[in-house]
């Protein structure tokens, strides 16, 4: 009995915390006494679910921790939630692949015990992932099995979330748009009926939408403002998407000022939340108030860092506006190279997204749902045997009849479906060799400098006013590497540049070479930006971190360790293509020695930067002062010792809520 009353305790307390506004420290204090059974997976899968937005890494740690726990427990639907919410942590990183991953073992598992609930759930999330990546196709299929699913078990939720989602889809296309408002026009009446504040912004939000492509402004903003009050009574993080549309209505009115105030505070909301998406679609709504206003100058630089967001998370839709707005822009600025050039990569999306064979497909899918589902609704009403024989008499009338036209049908149907499958093929080979062919270019290329050597046969040097560059080396390299055979050797090394690789992407750095056991990379270029010298020194403590850990790893296990030297300065450099045979993308100036100095006059296992560096990011990093040191060279140079970020420095994103935003306000639940 006493045990049946702790258990009980743990749970009542378990509840308490999640019913807080910030919980995850107390949960994390909880899990410190918790024993490794099934509450002690519940807190993790709520650690995992609470910093899925906030903290991703930890999100995925806490995930893999209730996955196991769960796994050896034998709870296959703890190891389902587990799954979901590691799935989660990568989708707010726009790592697609990684998420549907995670998401298809997490329906896999839910299907296993029979768990419909969890399996519309995950269906509804999967057709998200394709809708964001424009495979409409996928999307709708994923998203009427999960309205089939949650009808046959009537979740109330689950239907209104399907139904938004299908919305979603054909609001893409304008000939659909009455198609749309009918699925939206469902939702919103069943949300409201659950009181689901999530469910209800969205749904009012997508009605919005609908409304002012029809030019009915007075409508649209009603609904946006409902959507509004919706999203902050739920802490959503689709408040920017409310903000952002509330915005487009103020800049239709020529209500700039307002316009352009709401634009941003909705940009401001997305970033605060690290929620890239969101954050693209709000410089794509800033950027077309820009260009309404006749501010091409401005319009262009945020449409630029539209397409730059868009293109890293491989969100196809708002990449296509933001090629087609700034095709404009540059035209309007009399930058008629740059207009030509987004022009033709606007035609290539909007060719691949709006195929008009795929709109009368989508179509087709949904009418062969709604025929089954009213064959169903038939069944159940002629229960009554005389009805029945009735019924069949008039239903073999008809069968016959649907026989003859299905065989005629079919004759036609498979007679256009191998043409399709042939032209598609074919389409797909030229696609896939031209794909091969810019991933190879873009492994030793910037995308801006492939693109013109691909438009132009050369490429122009370009001089760059600030740069920050970032050498790193290996102490003792040459020592240990005596010990190891070549392939251990190449081993090593691959380890520690791939995981390099990784950290300068994220923090949108351009990789240079390496020489041996140097790397070298650089922020500022090839699009410049006034955020180099924090992102640089923000990698490179990310490259600090992941070394020590490293050499903890390689110490407990009795083996050598390399310690690794970073240095880092910020000047103007010159930035261009040489060589005829294999093309290399390289960077010349003074900046580039003296950053080499900053990394071998370095303390190992530290970030050495210059002065001019400290000077730029001083406000958002602690940094300890070395002195005037003697670099090779170059004299005496003042130089810092990076410590670690501020708190307050870049910002911390905030806990979003549980609902997901997507495009059009199609979502997912958490």
């Amino acid at each position: 009995m006493r045990r049946f009353l702790l258990s009980l305790l743990i749970i009542f307390q378990f509840a308490l915390i999640l019913a807080q506004n910030n919980p995850g420290d107390s949960l994390k204090t909880l899990l410190g006494s918790a024993k490794e059974d099934t509450v002690k997976v519940n807190i993790l899968i709520a650690l995992s679910k609470y910093y899925s937005r906030a903290s991703p890494a930890e999100s995925i740690r806490f995930g893999m921790e209730a996955k196991e726990i769960a796994e050896r427990l034998g709870s296959k639907k703890d190891v389902a939630l587990s799954l979901k919410y590691i799935g989660m942590s990568y989708y707010f990183q726009g790592e697609y692949l990684e998420t549907i991953n995670y998401w298809q073992q997490s329906k896999a598992t839910f299907d296993s015990i029979d768990d419909k609930q969890g399996v519309a759930n995950m269906l509804n999330n999967i057709g998200a992932i394709y809708f964001n990546q424009g495979d409409d196709n996928k999307a709708v299929v994923n998203y009427l099995e999960s309205l089939r699913v949650s009808e046959e078990i009537n979740d109330k939720l689950r239907i209104a979330t399907a139904l938004v989602n299908l919305g979603a889809v054909y609001f893409n296309k304008k000939a659909t748009h009455n198609l749309a408002l009918e699925y939206y026009l469902k939702a919103l009446p069943l949300s409201e009926e659950l009181g689901d504040n999530d469910a209800i912004g969205t749904s009012s939000v997508n009605i919005g939408e609908i409304y002012l492509e029809r030019d009915k402004d007075d409508s649209a903003l009603y609904y946006f403002d409902k959507s509004l009050v919706a999203y902050q009574k739920s802490q959503s993080g689709n408040v920017s998407y409310a903000l952002n549309n509330i915005g487009k209505v103020y800049a239709k009115r020529k209500d700039y000022d307002t316009a352009i105030r709401k634009q941003k505070e909705a940009f401001e909301k997305a970033k605060s939340l690290n929620a890239r998406l969101e954050m693209a679609q709000s410089l794509l709504g800033l950027a077309t108030t820009y260009e309404m206003k006749e501010d091409f100058h401005s319009a262009a630089k945020t449409y630029q860092e539209a397409r730059s967001i868009a293109e890293n998370i491989g969100a196809d839709y708002e990449l296509k506006d933001a090629y087609e707005g700034l095709a404009l822009s540059y035209f309007k600025l009399s930058d008629f190279q740059n207009a030509f050039k987004y022009q033709t990569l606007f035609t290539g999306i909007k060719d691949t997204l709006y195929n008009a064979e795929m709109d009368k497909r989508l179509q087709a899918m949904t009418l062969n749902f709604d025929l089954e589902k009213k064959q169903g609704q038939i069944d159940l009403l002629t229960k009554d045997k005389a009805l029945q024989e009735l019924d069949i008499k008039r239903q073999k009338i008809i069968r016959n009849a649907s026989v003859l036209t299905g065989i005629l049908l079919l004759i036609v149907v498979i007679g256009l479906f191998n043409r399709y499958k042939y032209v598609r093929k074919t389409k797909k080979i030229i696609e896939d060799e031209k794909e091969r062919s810019d991933k190879l270019l873009l492994n030793i290329l910037p995308y801006e400098t492939a693109e013109e050597l691909k438009q132009k046969g050369s490429a122009t040097p370009k001089h760059y006013d600030t740069v920050s560059v970032l050498f790193t080396d290996f102490k003792g390299f040459t020592k240990i590497a005596e010990k190891l055979t070549p392939q251990e050797l190449v081993e090593e090394l691959n380890q520690c540049f791939m995981e390099f690789d990784r950290i300068i992407d994220k923090h949108n750095l351009e990789k240079i070479k390496t020489i041996g056991d140097a790397y070298m990379c650089a922020g500022g270029i090839p699009v410049t930006n006034q955020t180099n010298p924090v992102d640089v020194v923000k990698a490179s403590l990310e490259i600090k971190e992941y070394m020590e850990k490293l050499k903890s790893e390689r110490e407990a296990s009795g083996k050598d360790y390399w310690e690794l030297r970073i240095g880092i300065h910020t000047g103007p450099v010159i930035a261009g293509v040489v060589g005829k045979n294999k093309f290399a993308y390289d960077i010349w100036g003074d900046a580039v020695n003296t950053a080499s100095r900053m990394e071998s006059s370095g303390i190992p296992g530290q970030v050495n930067i210059s002065g001019t560096t400290y000077n730029l990011i001083k406000d958002q990093f602690t940094c300890s002062y070395r002195g005037k040191i003697e670099a090779k060279n170059k004299g005496e140079i003042d130089m810092y010792i990076v410590e670690h970020e501020n708190e307050r420095g870049a910002g911390s994103p905030a806990v979003g809520g549980i609902f997901a935003s997507l495009r059009h306000g199609g979502g997912f639940e958490l």
